[in-house]
């Protein structure tokens, strides 16, 4: 749970910035990758990371307005990865201009449970580094190179004048 708000935006920009990374390797014909028939494609599980921030941070005080949580998946990989720029750029914003370290102790009814809102801040931040991991399979079976988030993936590699790691 974060109990500080420096530390916590200063934690989710980086997170941020990592995910927006991960939309802006995504392509058109990329978004229709499933790991199998009847699960989430590549396209829906990057939008479904858009409009969480909306979702969850509308019910602890927020208004997200840029995307909304019932919006449709948009059909091109530019639209998501901005409507995720957005998304993320209006609730870090909003979440400086409005919250303090006071405001991260603050409780609400959530998902059938109470959080303060330093966990829901953590759970958003969770859900989407979890979702990030799935679409970075999705990516591969899509045939595009993913971008190293904590270090180089492994088209990355030579970048630094490594070998690649041993498969």
């Amino acid at each position: 749970m974060f109990e500080n708000l420096v530390s916590a935006a200063e934690q989710l920009r980086t997170e941020a910035a990592n995910t927006q990374k991960m939309m802006d390797a995504l392509t058109d014909q990329s978004l229709s990758q499933a790991v199998t028939t009847n699960h989430r494609t590549l396209g829906r599980m990057a939008w479904h990371i858009v409009v969480c921030i909306p979702e969850m941070m509308n019910m602890v005080g927020l208004n997200i307005q840029s995307v909304g949580k019932d919006d449709p998946i948009p059909l091109s990989a530019a639209e998501i990865a901005d409507g995720y720029r957005k998304a993320s750029g209006e609730f870090l914003a909003q979440l400086a201009a409005n919250w303090t370290d006071a405001t991260l102790q603050e409780e609400d009814a959530l998902y059938g449970e109470t959080w303060k809102r330093g966990k829901t801040l953590m759970v958003l931040m969770l859900h989407e580094i979890h979702h990030r991991g799935q679409m970075t399979v999705l990516m591969r079976q899509a045939g595009l190179k993913v971008p190293g988030v904590y270090g180089p993936s492994k088209e990355e590699w030579t970048h630094y004048g490594a070998p690649a790691p041993e498969l």
